[in-house]
């Protein structure tokens, strides 16, 4: 997998440096990363998350899921941020099977987009206004992370056909993220067959959705989230080259 850095517990950890923007810049490495949950991280892993050099964390999860699954372990070298982005949660693995399962998806993206703005722009904010790497992360690292990931890698420029490649990159961790799911439900499986994919298709309908409503993701961003145009400035020039 492009970017992917090997954990022994974490099945979705990749760097989004690499990717070209359109006007010739790259994406650095090392600066910009995300994740499923990091509450996984112990022994080894640990050490080699820190070995990284994050500086900051946030968690896209409810906190209510952090209660239960507990959060990145303490560290004096990091600031964890709490922004859950979701505000109407659902059941993935009892989605029903009938539905057009990535309308559905993006679908629900879309309540995010609407209903997170005030977490969206502080995630974003932070992204722009950190020092040193940061990690964003939710549960699976696929749909709250997938959604974020997209968003700043369309403001980094980025087309979208590569925030398209890299939402799909998960699906090389969805037998993993199965196995996570069945250990912590007793052994069964999904109702839904599709649980852990994340093709192509649903954030390409997300973003036309999106883009429909706004005009572009920068549109929504600058609109709907109230990110000023010097923060998206100071985004692309803390991530990308040159």
């Amino acid at each position: 997998m492009p970017g992917r850095i090997t954990f022994d517990r974490l099945h979705n950890f990749r760097d989004l440096g690499g990717r070209r923007s359109s006007d010739g810049r790259s994406v650095r490495r090392g600066l910009l990363y995300r994740s499923d949950s990091l509450a996984k991280l112990e022994g080894p892993d640990r050490d080699r998350f820190l070995a990284l050099g994050v500086r900051t964390v946030i968690d896209l999860r409810h906190p209510w899921e952090i209660e239960a699954r507990g959060r990145v372990p303490d560290d004096e070298q990091l600031t964890y941020l709490n922004l859950s982005i979701e505000h109407r949660p659902y059941d993935q693995a009892a989605i029903d099977p009938e539905l057009d399962p990535w309308r559905y998806l993006a679908d629900r993206y879309a309540e995010v987009a609407e209903d997170g703005v005030a977490e969206l722009r502080q995630a974003l904010e932070t992204v722009a206004g950190s020092t040193g790497p940061l990690v964003f992360h939710c549960a699976s690292g696929k749909d709250r992370t997938g959604l974020l990931a997209a968003l700043i890698l369309s403001l980094l420029g980025v087309d979208e056909d590569g925030v398209a490649e890299d939402f799909a990159l998960t699906e090389a961790a969805t037998d993993l993220l199965i196995a996570d799911w069945a250990a912590l439900h007793g052994g069964r499986t999904p109702l839904w067959p599709g649980y852990g994919r994340a093709p192509e298709e649903v954030i390409r309908l997300f973003l036309a959705d999106l883009t429909a409503a706004h005009g572009s993701v920068q549109g929504y961003v600058t609109g709907r989230l109230g990110v000023t145009d010097a923060t998206v400035g100071a985004l692309r020039g803390r991530l990308l080259d040159g």
